[in-house]
């Protein structure tokens, strides 16, 4: 049963058998509401909020049936089990067409009818996680699923967004961590494909042979292990979207088996012969160019020109250096959110910091950067120079401007200065506390209090 109590209203005509039911459903850790009669029933789902209805399809004043759409309507979740002496097979298709869950024989049954009801609740609480796993995806993956203002971004949505309406080929390119896949899902996940299946497939992680297998699916006896038939992610994808990654890596005997499913929208199995349709839009990300790989004879230049219909070149992030102030904010929200160590903000020269980089790993190490910054820091303050990464922290007698922004703590701001001047200092630890005018002991206080390493 879920955690919070469901209420069960039942409709019955008082009796020792109706008593006996509520006793037996409360019994169970349900809370329960009775009425006499439909018309009561009805006007008790129109003022309160009911989990379940039991009802007879015979209901004085209301029948079952009309009850039961009436509590839809109010409630598109609430599980209804009716229940009839004889119920024809109409009856009982009309009872199911209306939302009904079952039509049980009267008297009914207290251990059935709380089988009946447990299903319901069981399958109200999945899609009620289905629609939470969707309003997320949306969330993440809706029309605008990139952080950033840039112009260079920009131009990414706009495209994201045109083509997420077509069923045209696509390819992605862009450096590793640019956020190709997240491209790739966006296109899919606002497409008319979106309740179909997403799936991808790493050209670059399998040699030739398992890599057909795996994307075109084999036949019993396909190979010498005499494993049974298995379909590949191309059918997995049937309806949906496959994504090829790293297809620069796609060896020349897959890519005329690739050649064809873009021209003809049919494959066979690795050892059958019998000719499979599929309907999946394909999206081909690579970080390499592939007009390169053509000319050096690694890539056949016609699938290059079926996977490229349309292009979309990722930014890489030293080119949106706009986009950062914005991305750590986003990003230490999601750190927060996945370690529950969740960090204010960073300091003004932290931000300095992750603005002069340059990022070569874009923004997945932009991500990997902030989510153990936050896990090093303590919880609920800003991140400082001290929580930096050691490739990322200022250079041994590196004179740096100290900028105290507003919204810091004293505490936050002394933290900061104390690292910055450590770093001046080589980390000599007599000079900087004489540089900061504090003695050795109180400095050695101070930074096991910041906890600054």
């Amino acid at each position: 049963m879920p955690a919070a109590k469901p209420t069960v209203l039942v409709v019955e005509r008082e009796s020792a058998a109706t008593t006996a039911l509520l006793a037996f459903l409360r019994g169970y850790g349900l809370r329960t509401s009775w009425a006499r009669e439909g018309d009561a029933a009805d006007r008790v789902l129109g003022e309160t909020r009911v989990d379940a209805l039991v009802a007879p399809m015979r209901a004085p004043r209301i029948d079952g049936v009309a009850l039961c759409r009436s509590a839809r309507e109010r409630h598109a979740d609430v599980c209804v089990v009716l229940s009839a002496n004889s119920a024809r097979p109409a009856m009982i298709v009309a009872a199911l067409a209306a939302g009904a869950l079952d039509v049980l024989p009267r008297p009914v049954d207290h251990e059935r009818l709380l089988a009946v009801l447990e299903r319901g609740f069981v399958q109200r609480r999945l899609t009620a996680r289905l629609r939470e796993m969707e309003a997320r995806l949306d969330e993440r993956f809706g029309i605008v699923p990139f952080t950033g203002r840039s112009r260079a971004i920009a131009r990414v949505m706009e495209q994201v967004r045109h083509l997420a309406s077509t069923h045209t080929a696509v390819l992605i390119e862009g450096e590793a961590g640019t956020g190709k896949r997240l491209a790739a899902q966006a296109i899919h996940q606002n497409s008319p494909r979106r309740n179909e299946p997403f799936v991808e497939i790493d050209c670059g992680a399998l040699g030739e042979r398992w890599l057909e297998r795996e994307l075109f699916g084999r036949e019993a006896g396909a190979s010498a292990e005499g494993d049974g038939a298995q379909g590949g992610r191309l059918e997995s994808a049937d309806g949906g979207t496959l994504l090829l990654n790293e297809i620069d890596e796609l060896p020349a005997g897959v890519q005329v088996r690739l050649l064809r499913v873009l021209q003809d929208h049919a494959f066979e199995r690795v050892g059958g012969q019998a000719s499979r349709k599929v309907d999946v839009r394909l999206i081909a990300a690579t970080r390499h160019d592939l007009e390169a790989r053509v000319r050096e004879g690694r890539f056949r230049e016609d699938l290059l020109q079926r996977l490229s219909v349309v292009r979309i070149v990722m930014p890489p992030l030293r080119d949106r250096r706009d986009d950062l102030p914005l991305l750590v904010e986003q990003l230490l929200l999601e750190a927060g959110r996945s370690r529950g160590r969740a960090a204010r903000a960073v300091s003004r020269g932290v931000l300095d910091r992750l603005l002069a980089y340059p990022w070569p790993g874009n923004v997945r190490e932009l991500r990997d950067t902030i989510e153990s910054m936050v896990m090093v820091a303590g919880r609920g303050r800003a991140l400082g120079l001290a929580d930096l990464p050691q490739a990322l922290r200022p250079a041994a007698g590196e004179a740096g401007r100290l900028e105290i922004s507003t919204g810091m703590t004293v505490q936050e701001a002394e933290r900061e200065l104390i690292t910055a001047t450590l770093a001046h200092a080589r980390n000599d630890k007599p000079r900087a506390a004489a540089l900061l005018g504090i003695g050795l002991r109180t400095l050695y206080r101070k930074l096991k209090e910041y906890g600054i390493r």
